[in-house]
């Protein structure tokens, strides 16, 4: 899939569940249940226990059905595993050199995080087709929106204090896409075996983002 066509994508689907899973099968869980909640843009983290495995086996269970992205990279080789491994989006935390040079060259849509307007500014010419705002939970929609003043052109995804009472506020304020982690995907829900309620937050998140798609 080309570049552009992934992150038109992105922009349609309007959200990224981003996943912490407490285990490679809990994650493979929680993502089933996800899709089956309408939830079909996926980022695994590297945080979650075998993740580049969980990717594969991900990729290899439900193909085009998502689109699936690895997130939390921290190594510059971390780039070319995940991409082999399936992953079709790639997103940092922060930004680094060397790093974000092995993410730029990829041929990936890539969302290195940033939070200050000079790291806006610098994700953007290293290379980062969208940055993350990260973490959004510490100015909120509001913050966000303060960086659209000067950087209009810059497209942004927060992630972090992404729920479903402020994603109207999100894309208000100018957002790509957003990004949620545990208010979408509770990790206690997947430990208890309770994958009900992770589809049931799916299907709420989902109408939320188009509504506030919609509205903005």
């Amino acid at each position: 899939m080309e570049k552009i066509e992934t992150l038109r994508i992105i922009k349609q689907l309007g959200l990224l569940a981003v996943i912490r899973g407490p285990s490679p099968d809990l994650t493979i869980k929680m993502v089933t249940a996800l899709i089956d909640g309408g939830v079909t843009g996926i980022e695994i983290t590297y945080s979650t226990p075998n993740a580049v495995e969980v990717v594969r086996s991900l990729d290899q269970k439900f193909g085009s059905q998502i689109l699936l992205g690895m997130g939390t990279l921290t190594r510059p080789e971390q780039v070319e595993e995940a991409k082999v491994a399936g992953a079709k989006f790639l997103v940092s935390p922060h930004i680094e050199q060397t790093l974000a040079s092995a993410m730029a060259s990829c041929g990936l849509p890539v969302m290195m995080g940033a939070l200050t307007p000079s790291e806006v500014v610098k994700a953007r010419t290293y290379g980062s087709d969208v940055v993350k705002v990260f973490p959004g939970s510490l100015g909120g929609p509001a913050y966000m929106k303060a960086l659209k003043g000067p950087f209009p052109d810059i497209p942004m995804m927060p992630t972090g204090g992404v729920n479903e009472n402020n994603l109207e506020e999100w894309f208000a304020a100018g957002a790509f896409a957003v990004g949620a982690g545990s208010n979408l995907c509770p990790k206690e829900f997947a430990i208890a075996g309770e994958f009900g309620k992770i589809t049931s937050i799916a299907k709420k998140f989902v109408s939320a983002v188009q509504t506030a798609q919609h509205n903005s």
